[in-house]
């Protein structure tokens, strides 16, 4: 107020109140990287944010809320806003707070080397004193994190050959005495961690798998294979990710008939990471029989970027307790682009997201096959113990069974569980190339999932073409698709002419049990107004073994 008593300025807030940190302590395995909330450890699921346009101006509000409601359909609970962005608006965060996402909130430096000039850091302190002010109050801000991936360039990326050593000590300098100072100056209940990856600071070994969080491209840069993410028991992986295509609807609004190959100069301009569509071609070759087309290609793009991060995921939530989180790369696009992203430009879900949903799932199942050998475990991120029974079976691609067994069990809140571990070459025999595992797992409010792996690569296995029946009827307003096959048919997916969400997609029909799919009237994206009698007349499907001839 003036000396006269009128109000010159005033803010409305609106705060949340709950207590929120990281708890580093020791631990049997090193030190724990764990988010607590009023005193509950979490496990930490969700993805790295990015801008959401190159143009700033065409980042709507309702475009932000599309992206954060997508984020808890896929039963994220927590965004990492890189720090090669920028921070975004108040809206962000209000939908942040209002759907119940944490937020880990880089400060915006990455990947870079910076000259810590007094002007320099007279300009980074005010813009630091400027953003805190405006986000400390928000009950979504979980960790303000020093930079990116700065302390692992010093570290190991070769800058140290090519750089000062005084630069060094201006990292130091800049963001564990002066960035940290000037945060808790302005918000003194939030976590301050000074790089990502980082094991607490100092340049002590970044990547150290014992302590702090870990960044992990062996898999997609180093051209591991997914089994490889078994071998590493980080305490909190805030960054790993795999590439694919957007699908053909997104392809379509920047690229010809005749562009449509990967290495077109179109498809290529679209591709900002030097030799990655080389990279989802060995992956594929790995993994799945060489696509017969283009759109086939796309498809089985995705398939592969799903099951990649699933594998991470499966891992590092069956070993809750050692790991504390997962957060893959990325969840956004800023323009239409071949990426890491599993929502694209448009807001369209790719496999990954619809995968996501399922890994992610408070309730949850995994399984993973090696040999002959199937592994299955469940994860149990509620507040309550949940009665659980899992049906495990073996089947043949025609889905007869050849061995059945059920297992009952407590899973304790907020922990994993071993569920069973056999050799099945007893029951395999010859047929590895037409047998897989499948877990159908129970819980005590009735939900259900199922989980199935093959014992050799899908390029390896003889899948039948599966005979796939559908029918669409409508209901309050809800589309629901009734679908069934009559063999084994893995990564179902569905499209309409319409954009929308599907409440699940690339799926697999491992019975000959009907799944009921629904479209609800807030999950269109766009188009017409949805009925049945459109949805019949448009739906596509198409499974792994329509993607080649033989």
């Amino acid at each position: 107020m003036d000396n006269n008593q009128f109000v010159l300025d005033s803010k409305e807030y609106s705060i949340g109140l709950r207590e929120l940190t990281v708890s580093t302590k020791k631990d049997e395995w090193g030190n724990e990287f764990a988010f607590v909330i009023n005193g509950i450890h979490i496990f930490s699921m969700g993805a790295d944010y990015i801008p959401e346009d190159c143009i700033y101006p065409w980042i709507t509000k309702e475009r932000i809320e599309a992206l954060i409601r997508s984020s808890v359909k896929a039963n994220y609970n927590m965004l990492r806003v890189w720090g090669g962005g920028y921070y975004p608006s108040d809206t962000f965060y209000d939908l942040c707070d209002q759907y119940g996402l944490i937020v880990w909130q880089d400060l915006m430096y990455a990947c870079n080397v910076y000259d810590f000039t007094e002007e320099f850091e007279k300009n980074i302190c005010q813009e630091t004193v400027d953003n805190v002010r405006r986000l400390r109050h928000h009950a979504s801000l979980g960790l303000w994190c020093g930079n990116n991936e700065l302390e692992s360039a010093w570290d190991h990326w070769g800058i140290s050959e090519t750089h000062s050593p005084l630069l060094k000590g201006d990292y130091i300098k800049q963001f564990e005495y002066v960035l940290p100072k000037v945060t808790k100056a302005e918000d003194q209940a939030t976590f301050y961690w000074p790089s990502s990856p980082s094991s607490g600071g100092c340049l002590d070994n970044p990547d150290d798998h014992d302590r702090g969080d870990c960044h992990y491209w062996d898999v997609w840069h180093g051209m591991k294979p997914f089994s490889d993410y078994r071998s590493h028991y980080f305490r909190f992986c805030s960054e790993f990710g795999f590439q694919s295509f957007p699908e053909r609807k997104t392809i379509d609004t920047f690229a010809l008939p005749q562009d449509c190959n990967i290495f077109s100069p179109v498809m290529e301009s679209h591709q900002k990471n030097g030799t990655a569509n080389g990279k989802i071609l060995y992956y594929i070759s790995e993994n799945f029989r060489y696509p017969k087309d283009f759109d086939s290609l796309v498809y089985v793009s995705q398939v592969l970027q799903g099951i990649a991060i699933k594998a991470g995921v499966d891992h590092w939530r069956a070993n809750r307790g050692r790991c504390m989180g997962a957060l893959y790369w990325q969840l956004n696009d800023n323009w239409p682009v071949a990426s890491w992203a599993s929502i694209d430009y448009f807001g369209r879900w790719k496999a990954l997201h619809y995968m996501a949903a399922r890994f992610f799932a408070p309730k949850a199942g995994y399984i993973y096959t090696e040999g002959t050998k199937a592994v299955i475990s469940a994860a149990n991120e509620t507040l309550e113990n949940q009665s659980l029974t899992v049906t495990v079976r073996i089947r043949d691609v025609e889905l007869n069974v050849l061995f059945e067994e059920t297992v009952e069990m407590t899973v304790k809140a907020q922990s994993s569980i071993h569920v069973l571990e056999r050799d099945f070459a007893d029951v395999i025999g010859s047929k590895k190339r037409r047998v897989f595992a499948e877990a159908v797992y129970t819980w005590q409010d009735g939900t259900t999932s199922t989980e199935a792996e093959s014992f050799v690569p899908y390029k390896h296995m003889d899948l039948l073409q599966p005979q796939i029946e559908t029918s669409v009827t409508e209901k309050d307003g809800t589309i629901e698709i009734q679908i069934s096959a009559d063999c084994f048919a893995p990564f179902v997916w569905l499209e309409i002419e319409d954009d929308v969400i599907f409440s699940d997609n690339c799926f697999d029909l491992t019975s000959e049990e009907t799944k009921t799919i629904c479209i609800r009237k807030e999950d269109v994206l766009s188009g017409k107004v949805l009925s049945a009698d459109n949805v019949r007349k448009t739906l596509k499907i198409r499974s792994l073994r329509d993607t080649y001839e033989q």
